[in-house]
């Protein structure tokens, strides 16, 4: 495997938002040749764990502070040892992995990342829906409202709702009536469709729908308040017609042809 057993080399790679079926086969193989694994706390599915080879040493990221992660990795890395730090989701969306990277580099240690799924396809794929509606928006904010980690000012959920852009709200499960009191003053309608994920791909999955001027109401009757996405969009409930399959479009793998939309398949 390329880089593995490499003498100062860490892996952060992602595990995917839930389904231990999701992460990705480089991912996978990683973990099978691992020699320390230090994961997500409650974060990742503890099937995945059951893919590292015996006598693995496995450790919960939520029971330790950043250096002590970073002083375990670096030792076993340096050693030679195999190393793989498992974020949930995707490691760039919301990963933290700045400050690992930054920590470890200034010990020696390289890191190589490996992609992951999103709970933001996760979510899109629990509500059988695109994000970018032909047509419609071809846009997707992806963005959060203040708590703990602040959010710069200018990034101003009023400004994403005045452009009509599909918002995806990571880390904000508790602020569904915020979140509608500042799309509506940024433009959108009351009745603009809303939708929340919560633990998606996970067995627990649950998903509703609902109008943006009652989705705090609606989340709260639902006692949803963390671990969710909320999407907000016309996409929730629209699907438009994209040119990329229509007969009459051409493109560098197909000459377009006189068929309507209606044409058969052929």
């Amino acid at each position: 495997m390329g880089g593995c057993g490499l003498k100062g080399l860490v892996w952060i790679v992602g595990a995917g938002p839930g389904d231990p079926d999701l992460i990705t086969v480089k991912g996978l193989r990683l973990l099978s040749e691992a020699h320390l694994v230090v994961y997500a706390g409650s974060l990742i599915n503890r099937e995945l764990l059951h893919r590292c080879p015996e006598g693995c040493e496995v450790l919960d990221s939520s029971k330790m502070t950043l250096a002590e992660q970073v002083r375990v990795m670096a030792d076993r890395a340096l050693k030679g040892l195999n190393v793989v730090r498992l974020h949930t989701g995707d490691p760039s969306l919301y990963g933290a992995i700045g400050e690992q990277i930054r920590e470890l580099k200034a010990l020696g240690v390289e890191c190589r990342i490996v992609p992951g799924v999103s709970s933001l396809q996760g979510a899109a794929a629990a509500l059988g829906i695109e994000y970018t509606v032909p047509g419609g928006t071809q846009t997707l904010v992806c963005t959060r409202l203040p708590g703990r980690t602040p959010v710069p000012s200018k990034e101003d959920l009023r400004v994403y709702a005045s452009t009509g852009a599909t918002l995806a709200l990571f880390l904000s499960s508790d602020m569904g009536d915020e979140i509608s009191r500042l799309c509506m003053e940024g433009g959108l309608p009351g009745d603009t469709p809303a939708a929340w994920v919560y633990r998606a791909t996970w067995p627990d999955q649950r998903v509703g729908t609902a109008k943006l001027r009652e989705l705090g109401q609606r989340m709260k009757a639902e006692h949803v308040n963390r671990q969710a996405l909320i999407i907000v969009g016309r996409c929730v409930e629209e699907s438009g017609t994209s040119l990329l399959y229509d007969p009459r479009f051409s493109h560098m793998y197909r000459k377009a042809h006189d068929e309507g939309p209606e044409g058969g398949m052929g």
